[in-house]
């Protein structure tokens, strides 16, 4: 549902009713505290914030991409509005604001937003945690009863005159203002009411009963007291760079904010070069009624979310009751004390050096562009702190680009091992060649190329000394699980994209089928040819050869294969769930050697809760002789894993079937086991003959899929789960020959269908 809807219907006026409205009521009280305290944070008119939180509710809110997003005016943005408040005038800086607006609009209309998510998020949060920084060593002045200095340095000079000096008052107000909103959102039934409103009347209530000397708020004539905008007079350079700085912060504030609303609901995802667009028009028709700059906030669109909004009504109205309550009561709003106002600022400005953003940004290790940016729009200036975050990054980024590690040492008698991991370009031919120098002439090496690129600079370092090695009698054996830029160098192939998703020429395939990367060096010539040779000799890449047995394959030598060329690209995924698995299937399949659940699946670590037995059986309640143990992982998979699916999936040519068509071998165990696959069978005899050309034992087959899904609902956990509609059940069936996965239920046996693209 939009704004702009011709015709509501009338289940969507109930969801406005029942759940935006609400809502809005409770973004109004959290918007009024904050607007009034980035006014006075900003150095304008406190009438300008309530201004933008009107306009942003209503403009922005009616016309943005994102259904939950509010906007409003920005704490991020009050040290570059005080700047040019400072240097221009306030009616010169509603001048900026309009032609910042302008730009957005131009902006989203070349469909440029999605630029803006390519900007550092550690760039982003350590500009906002040094505009916290700045803001909370400006206002711990005004708490104190003093006023702020210029610069953040200053105010830290300043401040422990400020501390020894003797302003009773203020400081109270102020303790009492920070006391309250640490205390009142850890109270369960305080909550209903938002903590900024709490800790204001609270204060402003205290400071009525006592008699105080404190500093009001001043908003005489409320939004008749605004004044409309001026040319600004000055550098054109200067303004110019202004409108920009203006435009992009604000725009990058709200696409950030507005991509983070996703999380948030499950409505319609956001339109981000819609959301440009209308904050382009909120910013021209702030700075046009003498407002301050509006950008999509976090913490109103976190609260909208949270308090229930279910659409764009409840931004809209948020500000409309805003409108009406500055129009009806602004003699409340100057009862406020400026130093609760104050107090409340410091508070946010705290609140903004999230320590939340510093862990994430720790395992990608971005803490330096965070703190880098802080630190210099702390000391230097919001514009110049962004530019150096910014360059910061690009620096990282390009040195992670270029990154490579070089490993080798030796693995035995005469045998050393080299892994090369990274982009290898020229900056990294020094360290490689620096390694390889000390590998000894005449042995044999296996080169493991783990590399998303390879420069011309580096290949040829890398062939000439492999050319040397195998002239003084060494052996290499080159194996490049990630992409063939080697051989693609070795053989004039030039590679698309720059970087190539790994190959899956090896893992799958059995070991019967493998040939050592050395031996195929050697069918295929000196050339370095890397294809998997055809049965006839052809060299179809999707055509495996079959090897001679050469006696018993090695399970160990397998492992091995895995520690060297698997762990490493697994290892963080499982890292991240070795303490917790949360599989969301429980995946019933039989023991045939043949069926590998997680290939057919194409399924990794943690996501199936697998159960494998002979013919996929699921002995039903209460059956004899009784079995505990696939009861058992049933029972722990849905009441403890809180799995959300169960499947059973058969496969042709089933021994189990067959021993249940023919005579059962004299196998005790087995004979007792498959009693539970009776029901399958009588099924079958049962039901109709089809007109497939399908035998009997592969309808069979399909048959106990059909059996067993039964068998489930027999448990009376898992039928209870599945009536409610909380628990779904599954039957696949795999034809092995034509490696080809079915659906099946009682009425339909339906190939999954192919994903094609192109």
């Amino acid at each position: 549902m939009t704004i702009s809807d011709d015709a509501v219907s009338l289940r969507n006026w109930k969801s406005v009713l029942r759940r935006d409205v609400p809502a809005s009521l409770v973004v109004f009280l959290v918007a009024v505290p904050l607007s009034l305290g980035i006014a006075v944070a900003s150095g304008a008119p406190v009438a300008a914030g309530l201004v933008a939180a009107v306009v942003g509710g209503v403009v922005a809110g009616a016309l943005g991409g994102s259904v939950v997003q509010v906007s409003g005016p920005a704490a991020g943005l009050s040290l570059v509005v005080a700047e040019l408040v400072h240097t221009y005038g306030w009616r010169a800086t509603c001048a900026i604001t309009v032609m910042a607006g302008l730009l957005q609009l131009v902006l989203g209309g070349l469909k440029v937003a999605r630029a803006a998510l390519g900007v550092s998020p550690a760039v982003v949060h350590g500009m906002l945690a040094g505009v916290g920084v700045v803001i909370a060593l400006s206002q711990l002045h005004i708490v104190l009863g003093g006023a702020p200095q210029r610069s953040a340095l200053e105010n830290v000079l300043e401040l422990p005159a400020q501390i020894l000096d003797n302003h009773t008052h203020a400081v109270m107000i102020g303790v009492l203002t920070i006391g309250v909103l640490l205390v009142w959102g850890r109270i369960p039934r305080l909550r209903t009411v938002p903590a900024p409103l709490a800790a204001l009347m609270i204060a402003a209530l205290t400071a009525a009963v006592t008699g105080w000397d404190l500093t009001k708020v001043d908003l005489k004539g409320g939004f008749s007291s605004v004044q409309g905008p001026v040319m600004p007079q000055g550098d054109w350079h200067a303004i110019a760079g202004a409108v920009l700085l203006v435009a992009l912060l604000a725009g990058v504030e709200s696409l950030l904010t507005c991509v983070a609303s996703n999380r948030l609901h499950d409505g319609p995802r956001a339109d981000l070069d819609r959301e440009l667009t209308a904050q382009g028009v909120a910013n021209a028709l702030s700075g046009a009624l003498g407002g301050l700059p509006v950008a999509g906030v976090v913490v109103r669109t976190t609260t909208n979310a949270r308090a229930g909004a279910r659409s764009r009504w409840s931004a809209v109205l948020h500000g409309v009751w805003v409108l009406l309550f500055t129009t009806a009561f602004a003699w409340m709003i100057t009862l406020i004390p400026l130093e609760a106002l104050a107090a409340l600022l410091l508070f946010i400005g705290v609140q903004m050096v999230n320590l939340g953003h510093v862990r994430n940004l720790r395992s990608h290790r971005e803490m330096p562009v965070y703190f880098v940016t802080m630190a210099a729009v702390v000391l230097i200036g919001l514009a110049e702190g962004v530019a150096i975050g910014l360059g910061l990054a690009a620096l990282l980024a390009l040195r992670r680009l270029a990154w490579v590690s070089v490993d080798a040492r030796e693995t035995g008698e005469r045998r050393w091992r080299v892994v090369v991991t990274g982009s290898l370009t020229f900056l990294g031919v020094p360290r490689l060649t620096e390694a390889l120098r000390g590998i000894p002439a005449g042995v044999v090496v296996e080169l493991d190329l783990h590399l998303d690129f390879m420069d011309n600079a580096a290949f040829e370092a890398l062939h000439a000394w492999r050319l040397e090695h195998e002239r003084t009698g060494g052996v290499i054996d080159v194996d490049e699980p990630h992409g063939e830029w080697y051989a693609a160098a070795i053989n004039g192939v030039r590679l698309f994209p720059a970087r190539i998703p790994p190959r899956h020429d090896r893992w799958w395939l059995p070991w019967a089928y493998r040939r050592h990367s050395r031996r195929m060096d050697a069918a295929a010539g000196d050339a370095g040819s890397y294809a998997v040779l055809s049965a006839d000799g052809g060299g179809h890449d999707d055509v495996p050869v079959l090897c001679e047995p050469q006696g018993m394959p090695d399970l160990m030598e397998g492992t091995r294969e895995f520690q060297r060329r698997t762990a490493p690209m697994v290892r963080s995924v499982l890292h991240r769930m070795a303490r917790k698995q949360s599989p969301s299937h429980l995946f019933i399949t039989c023991a045939d050697s043949r069926i590998v659940p997680n290939i057919i699946t194409a399924s990794g670590p943690g996501d199936l809760f697998t159960l494998r037995n002979i013919g996929n059986l699921v002995p039903r309640a209460g059956a004899v002789p009784a079995d505990d143990s696939v009861a058992a992982t049933i029972e722990y998979a849905v009441k403890v894993l809180d799995v959300r699916m169960i499947t059973v999936c058969g496969h042709s040519g089933c021994g189990a079937m067959a021993a249940l068509l023919g005579e059962v071998p004299d196998l005790p165990a087995l004979r007792s086991w498959l009693r539970h696959g009776r029901q399958s069978l009588a099924r079958f005899v049962a039901a109709e003959s089809c007109d497939d050309d399908a035998g009997p034992l592969d309808r069979l087959c399909r048959t106990n899929v059909i059996q067993q899904l039964d068998n489930l609902r027999t448990h009376p956990f898992v039928d209870t789960l599945v009536r409610a509609g909380e628990l779904e059940l599954m039957g696949l069936y795999f034809d092995i020959g034509a490696a080809r996965v079915h659906l099946l239920d009682r009425e339909r046996f339906t190939p999954v269908p192919e994903l094609r693209t192109g």
